[in-house]
């Protein structure tokens, strides 16, 4: 039987099975922050007081927007207010456009976003840093 596009069934996402919720105080976002991965589910499951988001390559669209998009609608279903910090690894046109579009929403829910200016030098190379202390 030949499957046409009006009769396939919509794609489940796979990133994260539902059930309770994991608390961890630091978490990686997983793929370069890429939506195939990571979703709405991932951020009710996947509770954290800091997620590293990382990607700098916008033909690949990562960071992808509807990542950081999941990370407010995910966590406006979170029972607490717990303040969230959100680290991105580089300055992208994404991030930087989904702050300021976003900035409101995300005072409501308690989230801030890190933003670093710090580098580190270590033998001839540099590199983009923030310290966090948990």
């Amino acid at each position: 039987i030949s499957k046409g596009p009006g009769n396939s069934k919509p794609a489940k996402s796979t990133a994260v099975p539902p059930g309770p919720p994991m608390y961890l105080d630091l978490v990686y976002i997983p793929n370069h922050s890429n939506r195939k991965n990571v979703d709405v589910e991932f951020f009710k499951r996947v509770r954290s007081s800091y997620y590293v988001v990382s990607g700098n390559n916008s033909a690949s669209e990562e960071p992808s927007r509807a990542v950081l998009d999941s990370l407010l609608e995910g966590k406006a279903q979170w029972d607490d207010n717990v303040q969230v910090t959100l680290i991105p690894t580089h300055d992208s046109e994404v991030m930087r456009e989904w702050y300021q579009e976003t900035h409101e929403k995300q005072q409501e829910l308690n989230i801030m976003v890190l933003a670093s200016s710090s580098t580190v030098v270590m033998q001839d190379e540099s590199f983009p840093a923030c310290k966090i202390e948990l």
